[in-house]
């Protein structure tokens, strides 16, 4: 019972999300550019849920996105989807306890979202490849999500953790009491 309040909990997180990052974050912007904190979100998942979970919320996710706002359907939730496959990983990989460890991840994530998309987009439509000025929107982004995850670091250690307890069993018995 308690995992599925705990997944009810994600799809109204996600919603939340959802109404910041298009009502809110639209006025605090840094040079036209808004957060993306959809990584983050799917990246935590990834990290303290796991895998599984992961892929499939940042799939879903990714394709309800695609479908209200995309231009093309697929490609958010096939990205988004990685991010949270790849979340297991670093967390056999890397403490989730360091900040700097975690800022780290999220811009690596973001830069991996973002060049993903960039390129299908490339990729589908074909124009002109503009590095500089993908970069510049790439590093604010990046910038934002960082600044973004120090902020609610002490809110994503304490909901990751709690959720990591329930789906993962991690409970360890010492060999003395």
């Amino acid at each position: 019972m308690k995992k599925f309040l705990t997944i009810i909990g994600i799809i109204i997180i996600f919603f939340i999300i959802y109404f910041l990052q298009s009502n809110f974050f639209t006025w605090f912007t840094i040079a036209g550019i808004m957060p993306n904190l959809f990584v983050i979100f799917i990246l935590t998942i990834g990290l303290f849920i796991g895998k599984k979970l992961g892929f499939v919320f940042g799939l879903l996710f990714g394709i309800y996105l695609d479908l209200l706002v995309g231009k093309s359907i697929g490609i958010s939730g096939i990205m988004l989807g990685l991010i949270g496959l790849v979340g297991e990983y670093l967390d056999k990989t890397f403490s989730k306890d360091s900040r700097i460890t975690i800022m780290l991840i999220v811009a690596t994530s973001t830069a991996v979202y973002e060049i993903g998309i960039y390129a299908f987009q490339i990729i589908k439509w074909g124009g002109i490849i503009e590095i500089l000025p993908f970069i510049k929107i790439l590093l604010i982004e990046i910038i934002f999500n960082v600044i973004i995850t120090i902020i609610l670091y002490p809110l994503i250690q304490k909901a990751g953790y709690g959720a990591e307890n329930l789906f993962k069993n991690k409970t360890i018995l010492t060999r003395y009491f």
